[in-house]
């Protein structure tokens, strides 16, 4: 399904180490130890929120075990704690944090957002991730790590035992009335008494009802199970999409899934990664991606691209075609489907090299290399196409990557009338275009 004229683009960015590009943390300006600095993440919050940016997007990755010591960890700090210190700093942009339905608790997570989206006026978001990297289970105790169908079983119980917490104080229920010494109506407080397969919460949340109703429920998985989870419980829905007959697909699917539901498909907005590289020129543009690329080398791209795909380093060999032949069913991957699907239909469709796939690929999201006016034609045909409700923006370089995005990509999108101007609303929620959940709904 095609957007409708008027509908204006969401854009979000991903904040990750010091960027997206593996070898950002040399090629920029800066000391190595910037991603442990306040300094720096509240530069990129009033950076993007002078953008008007929807949202800021904070990865989580729980341990280093992909990037070892060869780098800065792209979730090494704990995103509650960095989200609530840029809230600080702004007052209208959206704030994302990562938490894992695999290693963490219902009422904890619960807590930790409800507590965020107060403190930040009704700014929060949560991104729900099914944990799937081995090495995190190390972490926790040794626990052997679920298979996919186990994670997603707990991960759907997960978060139903996190929105009723959400909505275990209903609308109205503090009260404050100093004269009848009425702090909150016990009425419309109330426990939840959930007993399931993995969890048993009685009830409720200490603090009331947040100011958007519930934060923002985002999702990012691409196999049947994730794609099926997000429609039953996604507000914003992450994807990998290289081509854009494949996001058409995803974004119809995801909105096919979401009305099985008993959901409007206005209610699931879905969101590709991009990863731009941007530049005043094409030249511009071509030399900040070289300079990139020359920092890092190929080998630490080439590990990465092999974990994405599921095969070892060695049977990549960089001027040989891509060797779709090695690459077993999804089934029986148990990384992300969608990075991997993503990349293996790039190249099958452009007969790309390993060399040539490394070059594009973006660290597993679609990688345009030019100038905000390239860039935007991208994204508006995308837009136009029905592939996006918008773009989660994979930044290059933090922070001159935002800085590129504010003063060169935003202001095109708005000359092309596929960007607001200004944030329109208070809350995260109403300027995503979301209405008020229907559990909240029922309460009120």
């Amino acid at each position: 399904m095609t957007n409708t004229p008027g509908q204006k683009l969401i854009l979000s960015a991903s904040v990750m180490g010091l960027g997206m590009h593996l070898g950002a943390w040399m090629a920029r300006d800066g000391e190595a130890s910037d991603y442990l600095k306040e300094a720096t993440y509240i530069e990129v919050a009033r950076i993007a929120e002078s953008g008007k940016l929807h949202g800021l997007f904070f990865a989580d990755a729980l341990t280093n075990a992909e990037e070892g010591t060869d780098r800065p960890s792209l979730g090494a700090l704990d995103p509650t704690i960095v989200l609530a210190m840029m809230a600080t700093a702004t007052s209208r942009i959206g704030l994302i944090g990562t938490a894992s339905t695999t290693y963490c608790e219902p009422y904890d997570l619960a807590r930790r957002f409800a507590s965020l989206d107060h403190l930040s006026g009704g700014r929060a978001g949560w991104n729900s991730v099914a944990t799937f990297i081995p090495a995190v289970a190390e972490m926790f105790g040794g626990r052997q790590l679920p298979t996919r169908e186990n994670r997603y079983e707990r991960a759907d119980e997960f978060i139903d035992v996190v929105v009723k917490l959400w909505e275990s104080w209903g609308e109205g229920a503090l009260v404050g009335d100093k004269e009848k010494g009425l702090f909150a109506d016990p009425s419309l407080v109330h426990a939840i008494n959930h007993t399931g397969d993995h969890f048993s919460v009685r009830g409720p949340l200490p603090l009331p009802r947040s100011p958007q109703g519930r934060p923002v429920i985002f999702q990012a998985g691409s196999s049947p199970e994730g794609r099926d989870q997000a429609a039953k419980y996604a507000d914003v829905v992450f994807t990998a999409q290289h081509l854009m007959e494949d996001a058409v697909a995803f974004r119809d699917d995801m909105r096919r899934r979401a009305a099985a539901y008993g959901r409007s498909p206005d209610d699931i907005k879905i969101l590709p990664g991009i990863s731009p590289v941007l530049g005043k020129t094409s030249q511009d543009a071509e030399r900040r991606k070289a300079v990139l690329d020359e920092w890092l080398g190929t080998g630490p791209e080439l590990v990465k691209l092999a974990r994405r795909v599921g095969l070892a380093p060695d049977v990549l060999k960089l001027d040989e075609p891509f060797p779709h032949h090695l690459i077993g069913p999804d089934e029986e991957f148990s990384g992300s489907v969608g990075f991997r699907r993503s990349l293996v239909n790039l190249a099958a469709k452009d007969n790309l090299t390993v060399r040539q796939l490394i070059a594009r690929y973006g660290g597993g999201h679609q990688q345009v290399v030019g100038t905000a006016q390239q860039l935007a034609e991208v994204m508006e045909t995308w837009f136009n196409s029905g592939a996006a409700d918008g773009f989660n923006l994979m930044v290059d370089i933090v922070p001159s990557g935002f800085r590129d995005i504010v003063e060169m990509l935003v202001p095109e999108l708005q000359r092309r009338g596929l960007f607001h101007r200004d944030y329109e609303h208070e809350n995260f929620r109403d300027n995503l275009g979301l209405g008020v959940p229907a559990a909240t709904a029922a309460h009120a």
